[in-house]
């Protein structure tokens, strides 16, 4: 199964297939994405989605209303070319369009990620615009952060980190857990101790979890 926010590029079949079965509204867009060579995004699972199918989402830079185009794609997975894991936060250092206002103070989340053994990396409008070269980052966006604790140590000091560059960046993102289930970030630092319930973002949905019952997959501290 692909995790959520995998980058997937499909071959010359899929695509055709793809293109065939979209609304005829969004085949253009289709078709240049494909010419580009841009990946789509795996995306929650339709509940009707079959078990050979992989749901994956191309999402287009934002129109001058600020309307965020989503074309919602189904595929059977042999037709995936190759997909990689979402982008390293190091990418975005070698973004040509980085606001010059982030650039200090990312490579100051970089540095203190590696000196803790902490691997972050990135998703949405600003891992889409690294890319693609299109312009997908407007003043308020987030730097969408996917961060895979392997202990519940690392848990902590993780979102303690994003919490401190939080301060001087504007950190969104998701804890993803051995379970595959993600929480987003803030709320599980907002959250109490314990038997408090955070909502687990899953392939196929999103349930209420407790953090001891999350945690509970990690190695411990």
């Amino acid at each position: 199964m692909y995790a959520r926010h995998s980058l997937v590029w499909l071959s010359a079949r899929g695509w055709q297939a793809t293109i065939a079965a979209a609304a005829p509204e969004h085949a253009g867009a289709l078709q240049q994405w494909q010419r580009a060579g841009h990946p789509s995004i795996v995306r929650r699972r339709d509940a009707d989605a079959g078990a050979d199918q992989i749901c994956l989402g191309v999402a287009l830079p934002p129109e001058a209303g600020g309307r965020k185009p989503r074309i919602a794609l189904r595929v059977d997975a042999a037709e995936v070319a190759r997909h990689w894991a979402p982008l390293p936060l190091a990418a975005l250092l070698d973004m040509p369009a980085l606001p010059a206002v982030w650039q200090a103070a990312l490579a100051a989340l970089l540095d203190d990620a590696h000196d803790a053994g902490i691997e972050l990396r990135v998703y949405g409008s600003v891992a889409l615009q690294v890319l693609t070269g299109l312009a997908y980052l407007r003043a308020g966006s987030d730097i969408d952060i996917l961060f895979q604790p392997a202990s519940t140590a690392q848990l902590h000091d993780g979102v303690a980190l994003l919490a401190r560059h939080a301060a001087y960046l504007p950190l969104d993102g998701e804890i993803v857990f051995p379970s595959a289930q993600a929480v987003a970030w803030k709320e599980w630092y907002a959250a109490d101790a314990g038997q408090a319930r955070v909502l687990a973002k899953l392939a196929d949905g999103v349930r209420l979890a407790t953090r001891d019952e999350l945690c509970a997959a990690l190695e411990p501290a």
